[in-house]
Parts: C-alpha cells; structure tokens; sequence
C-alpha cells in the first residue's frame, strides 16, 4: 500500500544484474519512506548497494521488480520525457567526482543544467552568478576546475545542482574527496539548505557524516535497516 504522506515510497525493491550465467541480487525486498524536507543519509560500505538505491531515487536506473512512487506517480508508469524532466528540475545531483567540465569556467558548468531547461542566455548567466554567489564563489566564476580547490569544486557541484531550484538534493559520497575541514563547510551549506525546506537524500560510507542528517538508513548486502551503527 502506498503511503499518501511519502513523498517518496519504495516498495519491496529489488535490483538484480545478469553475471555471466546467472543473476547476481543488489537490492533485496527494500522498503523506503521519505518525507518531504527530510534529511536523510544512506550508510553503508563499498558494494553494499547503496549507489544503485541512488541511481533508482534520482530516475537513473530501473528496478527490476517492486514499486517506486515519487510524487504520488509509479515511476515505471511515466514516459521518457517525463523522468528527463524530473532529473532535470526536480532533482539536484551532487556527486563524489564533482564532474565538472574542465575545459569549461565555473560560470559555464553552472549554466548547464539551464541550457537543457531551455532559459534564454542572460538569464541564465545571471542566475548561475546568483548560484556561485550563493555558495560563496562569487570571486572564482571565471576559473576553470582545475584552478579550483576540491572544496570549491564541490561547491560549484553544489551551485549547479542548485540552480533549476530542484526540490530534492541527492549526494553521493559529497565529502569523499575533501578532506575533514573542507568536508565540515559542505555539510554547513547542506544544514543551510535543508532549514530551507529542500529535501536532501546523502549516499555515504561515513558514520560521522551521516551523523549530519536527521534520519539515517543502514544498508548492508542490498538490504536495509534504520539506525546509525558504532561502526561501517
């Protein structure tokens, strides 16, 4: 049964890939509420499955049975164009590797989710300052990655994911590549926007930051439990 006050809801999800001659199981009969405005943290070691439950919450992978209601709609029922939309404007990436394009300055990279939104290109120059701003980079817009430190590289991932003003944050591993003191100033900007209202989902391998969110899930072997453990 779906639960009308999730805003997303999994249902006995289960993720399986065919390995050479047979099926090797991910994800086992996972079931997942999260409200609206939550902050939750997903924690688990390497291989445990925790990025294929990202990739099926951000609609860029399928399960291969069970439910998965976003927004009071079965995902599998929506049509291509209509998931392009949601990961376009409804959903904010940041990941582990940044993936920024190097060759482009942290004003272009920010841009790019707003070309495939279609605004016009002042706008959109404006708005992407407005994001790099936002995250206090107003000083490096013209910098190329590389000129960039980890932590404002991260940022600039930040200002990006923020800027189709997506309802949901979903982070894999943001403070994997940051060292602590770097990794503590991006979880300030994710407590800023969570007291904003945005939901935030946070993929990580961490005890001590998922200790940032105000619920944690532990994922082991595919399969899930609620609570933060001593120790991963």
């Amino acid at each position: 049964m779906t639960n009308a006050n999730g805003f997303f809801q999994m249902n006995n999800i289960n993720k399986a890939y065919w390995m050479g001659d047979e099926w090797s199981p991910v994800l086992k009969n996972v079931n997942l509420t999260i409200n609206e405005g939550e902050f939750l943290s997903v924690l688990g070691p390497s291989g445990s499955g925790k990025s294929t439950l990202m990739n099926i919450i951000g609609c860029l992978d399928t399960p291969t049975s069970g439910e998965y209601i976003l927004h009071g709609k079965r995902v599998d029922d929506l049509e291509p164009d209509e998931l392009a939309l949601i990961r376009n404007k409804e959903i904010g990436f940041i990941f582990q590797s940044f993936q920024l394009l190097s060759r482009q300055d942290a004003l272009s990279n920010v841009e790019l989710p707003l070309i495939y939104a279609g605004m016009p290109p002042r706008q959109r120059k404006e708005h992407a300052a407005e994001m790099l701003t936002r995250v206090g980079l107003e000083h490096k817009m013209y910098h190329l990655p590389n000129q960039l430190s980890g932590g404002q590289q991260q940022r600039v991932a930040i200002a990006r994911a923020l800027a189709t003003n997506p309802t949901i944050l979903l982070a894999d591993e943001p403070t994997g590549a940051l060292d602590q003191k770097t990794g503590h100033q991006v979880m300030d900007l994710f407590h800023q926007l969570h007291d904003e209202g945005r939901t935030i989902i946070m993929i990580t391998h961490d005890v001590k930051i998922a200790q940032n969110a105000s619920r944690t899930v532990r994922i082991l072997d595919g399969e899930l439990s609620e609570g933060v453990p001593e120790s991963v």
